[in-house]
């Protein structure tokens, strides 16, 4: 395809581009851009904001991507940004790999033909692999670790891959719990279930970092306990306990799209914080995924020591911002002169900024 071989047509809501939302997202592979994720997120987070959606269509008329964007801010700048930003951990257009990059330049040309009246755009959490920043013509305003997993073959070979000491750390650590308690992997796929073991991840989650996440905070929470209902009809749910003598001691949550396991968060009784249940109940997760020969497992954002553990790439994220006009260049500079303050005073001008 053509890199400016799309047209935009604007749509006037999220059900107007809902079929061809359905069909780009399955192509596109990604539980963050899917018409599941955004929809709920709209009703949830949306309010009265307005939305700027638009479908770039091929000359034959089919839809190639769409572009959802929405009016996030009207003060200090009028501002846009992806349906769906903040819970998401890796956003972009909606279309299939081959056409990222039309599909950018697409929104590039809608940004530069004013649509919604914008001074600043932010595109939030860019793939890194797809080289696709670059193309909007803004600037890297802040770059995230997302480490990855890739490997073809099972978990014994990826265990054979690494080093001798967290080969052996994987296996004594199962074997230790096998060894002194009765344990149990138990995947949800039965939906007269998902309510309890959704409520057990948030309690476990909740247990182990309290207030310094936000995670599953209100209403959060009930955004993605209906978005975990809406992917285990797909088929795309990964919802694992790990059960300690009959009691629920670890949580993971991730989704299986695009050839990829996508993990997205944890929880675990800190009681047994020295049985390591998270590691186990992590390792058990990768073992799943390589054995049923999904040959990369996605540990999304953030770089925290454990993901390296089991990662052998990073392609990492890019938020890109553009301003538009004098009020739009002033936000972005005062904005980036915000985030090099110190953590109080950005604390202090968030409260401000309300």
């Amino acid at each position: 395809m053509s890199d400016r071989a799309l047209e935009l047509t604007r749509v006037a809501n999220l059900d107007a581009a809902r079929d061809d939302w359905i069909r780009l997202a399955d192509a596109a592979g990604n539980p963050f851009t899917t018409w599941e994720w955004a929809s709920g997120w709209w009703r949830h987070f949306g309010g009265d904001r307005e939305l700027l959606v638009s479908i770039a269509r091929r000359p034959d008329r089919t839809a190639a991507a769409i572009l959802p964007l929405y009016v996030s801010a009207t003060s200090p700048a009028r501002t846009v940004r992806f349906v769906g930003q903040g819970p998401a951990d890796q956003l972009a257009p909606v279309c299939a790999p081959e056409d990222l990059k039309p599909a950018t330049l697409a929104l590039r040309d809608a940004l530069e033909s004013d649509m919604g009246g914008w001074q600043v755009a932010i595109a939030d959490r860019l793939p890194g692999e797809a080289g696709i920043a670059g193309l909007l013509g803004g600037r890297v305003v802040r770059s995230e670790s997302s480490p990855v997993l890739h490997h073809d073959g099972d978990f014994d070979s990826f265990l054979a891959s690494r080093s001798r000491n967290f080969r052996e750390q994987v296996r004594r650590r199962e074997r230790r719990l096998e060894r002194d308690h009765r344990i149990a992997f138990r995947l949800t796929d039965d939906p007269e279930r998902l309510e309890s073991d959704f409520e057990t991840l948030v309690r476990l989650h909740r247990a182990r970092w309290g207030e310094s996440s936000s995670a599953f905070q209100p209403p959060l929470d009930r955004f993605h306990h209906e978005f975990a209902g809406a992917a285990l009809e797909r088929g795309w749910l990964r919802l694992w306990t790990l059960e300690v003598d009959g009691r629920p001691a670890a949580c993971w949550l991730g989704y299986r799209m695009g050839g990829a396991e996508w993990y997205y968060q944890a929880g675990r009784d800190p009681a047994l914080e020295r049985e390591a249940v998270g590691f186990v109940l992590m390792a058990h997760t990768v073992r799943e995924t390589l054995d049923d020969g999904i040959g990369e497992y996605r540990l999304l954002l953030g770089g925290e020591g454990y993901k390296d553990r089991f990662a052998n790439a990073d392609h990492g994220l890019e938020t890109v911002a553009l301003g538009r006009g004098v009020r739009g260049r002033l936000a972005l500079a005062a904005a980036r002169a915000a985030s090099a303050a110190p953590p109080v005073l950005r604390r202090q001008l968030r409260r401000l900024a309300g």
